[in-house]
């Protein structure tokens, strides 16, 4: 049913022509969550260069290799079953600012201070390594110097991660984002099962698999265009609404305007039983709901009027599940044809959008200022001719 649930969503995008390829993906990125659903688990990175079908779901977090410097290629890129630091400090030797002074008189008093700068890192580096961390991710740099040690003594390090990324494999792996290495030890440190770098396109990215306190997932995007790219993003973020929805909720409707339409019949149905005036709001109400399955006829360029007249046919005679089928231009049973909507999406937006009607409804008087016919001039002052 999910499946179904993601194919009819994705059934008007521009990859529609891939909608059983892409409906199978976001079932099973969704499938990766754990019970809370969160959608901040799901993540999308878009991958410039080949072909749509080389998209591929990652049951983890991955995120394009950060600047690095020569050290880096020295580092392992495969571990399994290691912790993970997860950092805010820059780890490289800075310049002082240009208005900076610092006035010494001898050259051992200038060595004293370089070598006390050097010292501060290495002391940084040692505590890392004696945490027992492999893999070291900070927000900020890490400079050749830290590199080249880390790589010494077998670690993976990267710096300059988003932030974004950063927080999903905090989320992901546990541990906590630091901002010193005072106190680091095992208690902060993040776990990954299973973490490795590969090629994608031309660009290389980080994976972290296998994750110790929440599950996640990655999805990688290929196209030509980038345009093409972030439409299909915006696809599959619509496809995904739909799935954790049906998920929460396993109460479906026909789509297609199915519902609007039965339940326009049961409005009027309605509105012949009540005498007065009020039937007419009962039966303008009703009217409205027409509009859905009367702009899905426009979109697909099929006769509004002829499948409408036949929409109402069919629902006097009970098939409540009509709607429009548009592959076909014709009118069907919607729910066995698997065009199928989530019963409190389109709940919530009936409820919308009445409640956006009443308030206009209740506006009962407005005021305009009138323009001035004499060039909007100050009111009792003569006019210059």
């Amino acid at each position: 049913m999910l499946v179904k649930c993601a194919a009819t969503t994705l059934s008007s995008k521009l990859v529609s022509q891939e909608r059983a390829f892409f409906s199978e993906m976001v079932v099973d990125a969704v499938n990766q969550l754990d019970d809370r659903l969160s959608l901040s688990m799901i993540g999308i990175k878009k991958v410039n260069g080949g072909n749509l079908l080389e998209s591929r779901l990652v049951k983890g977090v991955a995120f394009q290799k950060a600047f690095s410097y020569a050290g880096f290629e020295m580092q392992p890129k495969h571990y399994e079953n290691v912790q993970v630091a997860l950092l805010n400090i820059e780890l490289e030797l800075k310049a002082e600012k240009d208005n900076a002074e610092m006035r010494l008189n001898t050259v051992e008093d200038f060595q004293a201070v370089v070598d006390a700068e050097w010292n501060i890192l290495y002391e940084k580096l040692q505590k890392i390594h004696d945490s027992g961390a492999k893999i070291v991710l900070s927000k900020l740099p890490i400079g050749d110097v830290a590199t080249q040690w880390f790589a010494d003594r077998d670690m993976f390090c990267a710096g300059r991660i988003p932030q974004d990324d950063l927080d999903r494999v905090m989320a992901a792996c546990g541990g906590s984002i630091l901002t010193t290495v005072s106190q680091i030890d095992a208690s902060v440190l993040g776990k990954v099962g299973k973490f490795y770098e590969q090629q994608v396109g031309s660009e290389r990215y980080n994976f972290f698999e296998n994750c110790a306190v929440a599950k996640t997932c990655t999805l990688l995007l290929r196209g030509g265009a980038e345009q093409f790219i972030a439409e299909t993003e915006r696809s599959l973020h619509d496809a995904i609404m739909i799935v954790r929805r049906a998920k929460k909720n396993d109460s479906i409707v026909a789509g297609g305007g199915a519902i609007e339409m039965e339940l326009s019949k049961r409005l009027r149905d309605k509105a012949k039983t009540i005498t007065g005036k009020e039937q007419f709001f009962w039966m303008a109400f009703a009217r409205a709901f027409e509009v859905i399955p009367q702009q899905l006829c426009y979109n697909a360029g099929i006769d509004a009027t002829d499948v409408m007249n036949k929409l109402r046919h069919r629902h006097f005679k009970g098939e409540q599940w009509a709607g429009i089928d548009i592959h076909r231009e014709a009118v069907g049973d919607n729910l066995a044809a698997c065009i199928w909507e989530p019963s409190l999406v389109k709940r919530n937006a009936i409820t919308a959008a009445t409640e956006a009607v009443c308030l206009v409804l209740s506006i009962d008087q407005t005021i305009k200022n009138v323009r001035s016919q004499t060039g909007g001039g100050i009111p009792g002052m003569p006019q210059q001719m």
